[in-house]
């Protein structure tokens, strides 16, 4: 996407914290205030809709929460897309998840991407990062005779 150079004067503490932040981020400044800028202008635009650092970098969650945007998708996938089914399975109210569903329309590569990546992650692939890691099988459930 071409891009534009906007011009900002920020205090010197700003500049200082920008950097701080550009430094976790492993990004420069620039990209960073870019970044900041574009989850600035997504707040605003859509409802209980906050970004945090995870693992995985800098996801859209709900706010208040460490609960990220694609993981409501995935579990809304799981009810048809229904908000209020979701709601329920999360414990949390039906309007937090569709400002989850919201911004999953409007961003869906964003969000699909993720969940391809969540989706990738077989017991070998865990087992390389934790090696301590077991698979076990949960046996079936006998047949309840009356």
């Amino acid at each position: 996407m071409p891009s534009t150079v906007v011009s900002l004067r920020v205090s010197e503490e700003q500049a200082e914290r920008l950097q701080r932040k550009a430094h976790r981020l492993g990004r420069s400044q620039s990209e960073t205030g870019a970044i900041l800028l574009e989850e600035s202008l997504r707040r605003d635009e859509f409802a209980f809709i906050d970004f945090r650092d995870s693992a995985l970098g800098r996801q859209a969650c709900i706010q208040g929460t460490r609960l990220p945007v694609w993981m409501v998708v995935k579990v809304a996938q799981a009810y048809g897309g229904d908000a209020e089914k979701t709601a329920a399975n999360l414990q949390r109210p039906p309007v937090q998840m569709q400002a989850a569903l919201n911004y999953a329309t409007a961003f869906p590569r964003e969000i699909e991407d993720v969940i391809r990546d969540n989706d990738s992650y077989d017991f070998t692939k865990v087992s390389r990062m934790l090696p301590q890691a077991r698979l076990f099988k949960v046996p079936k459930k006998k047949p309840i005779r009356r």
